[in-house]
């Protein structure tokens, strides 16, 4: 008889709001309760799906949470499988590591929470079926700098093995490096299925011996997180072949809409175009909303304008939205420049901007002012957010040159239409 599980992880239930446009009532209201109902739905699968377990990598919360509705909300969803045979095992990664909820919550006895020493579950499914040996181990602290591999067991003879782990791998960039270890390790191990989790993006690693699957995430909480989110339903065959099969949850998917506004001289054609871009946009995402940054580039008549008057074009892309249907506007951003750059033309003001661009932006008291104002905003930032002005003096000096430059055409763009030039 073929086993079957649900693999997903990340979770990060009642996670705070990032980057979200949080002027937004609607929109923050979806996306605060989008963790939770992503969650519903994946109950809903194992259930669907009459799936035997349901593994849980790590990150099912987003800290030290202690609230008492998330702790019900959980209770009662795992109880849901609990009524309907299906067994669960979930690990803690560096997010939950310190949550007091899942040490304290009272769990179905079909729950197995895995602590901070590494355990095996060897499952007997009766004469005829291969045991099942589900290996775990949770972190008790946020930080693992080292492999956490050599603390596992060895495989169970003859049951098919499966091993539960939150770590980064090799690494990624835009996740701190928790218990890392290759691909390689891992294969060589000889468990047949490792359900890991800690990236939110989807990856499968598959060989004639092991399957290593990153599932993601089954629900993006801000831009970043962008794309369509999933689970992995996995099938271990009699025959001891595994297949995995992706299955999306979002309820609300974040996506970037680029639009080239090169050569578009009339505002009507700019709201035309990015519209239809909306619209191809909403057609091809299977989330119930979308989530949508339109990010405005080229070099165009309009630039001036568009930089000027971007909160009345971020008004009528929310309308445009709210037509087409379950389409939201996180953040309208622009980087387009009038051909020639931001002094082209004659007058006054063009002779302004030509000196701007030229003198000011070049000289040392300036870019000494500059440095000094980042580097005091730099400092105020939490340590996780600080990689936003560059990861070394160089590409710290690229950001700062690139706020200068937005800047300065923000500026001109605001005189140019204050005086109808």
């Amino acid at each position: 008889m073929a086993y079957r599980f649900l693999h997903t992880a990340d979770i990060h239930l009642d996670s705070p709001l990032k980057t979200l446009a949080l002027r937004n009532p609607e929109l923050s209201d979806l996306i605060g309760v989008a963790t939770r109902r992503a969650f519903v739905r994946v109950v809903d699968l194992c259930l669907e799906e009459r799936v035997d377990a349901l593994v849980l990598a790590g990150d099912l919360y987003d800290g030290d949470q202690t609230s008492m509705k998330t702790a019900r909300f959980l209770a009662e969803q795992l109880r849901r499988l609990h009524e309907a045979g299906i067994r669960a095992f979930i690990i803690r990664g560096n997010h939950d590591a310190l949550s007091k909820i899942t040490t304290e919550l009272l769990m179905p006895e079909t729950v197995k929470v895995f602590g901070a020493s590494a355990e095996t579950v060897v499952i007997d499914r009766g004469a005829g079926n291969f045991p099942i040996a589900i290996h775990g181990l949770s972190f008790a602290k946020p930080h693992a700098p080292q492999s956490l591999l050599r603390h596992y067991a060895l495989p169970v003879p003859d049951a098919i093995n499966i091993g539960m782990m939150h770590t980064s791998l090799g690494g990624s960039e835009k996740h701190d490096p928790y218990a890392p270890c290759s691909v390689a390790d891992l294969q060589q191990s000889g468990f047949r299925y490792w359900a890991l989790g800690h990236i939110h993006k989807r990856s499968v690693v598959e060989d004639a011996a092991s399957v290593i699957v990153m599932p993601g995430m089954p629900q993006g909480r801000d831009i970043n997180e962008d794309g369509a989110k999933s689970v992995s339903l996995v099938t271990i065959r009699d025959d001891r072949s595994v297949i995995v099969e992706e299955r999306h949850t979002s309820v609300a998917q974040f996506e970037r809409l680029v639009v080239d506004a090169s050569h578009l001289s009339e505002w009507k054609d700019m709201i035309a175009q990015i519209s239809t871009g909306l619209e191809a946009l909403r057609s091809a995402v299977a989330a119930d909303h979308l989530v949508a940054r339109i990010q405005l580039h080229g070099s165009d008549e309009l630039a001036w304008r568009v930089r000027r008057d971007l909160d009345l074009l971020r008004t009528e892309m929310e309308t445009r939205g709210s037509m087409i249907g379950n389409v939201w506007i996180d953040k309208v951003q622009t980087s387009c420049s009038v051909p020639g750059g931001i002094g082209s033309g004659a007058g006054a003001l063009s002779e302004l901007a030509s000196i701007i661009d030229g003198e000011v932006s070049s000289s040392t008291a300036y870019q000494q002012e500059l440095i000094s104002i980042a580097e005091e905003l730099r400092a105020q930032l939490p340590a996780e957010l600080r990689d936003i002005f560059g990861t070394d003096e160089a590409s710290f000096k690229d950001v700062l040159a690139n706020i200068a430059r937005d800047g300065s055409s923000e500026v001109v763009a605001r005189l140019r239409g204050a005086v109808g030039e």
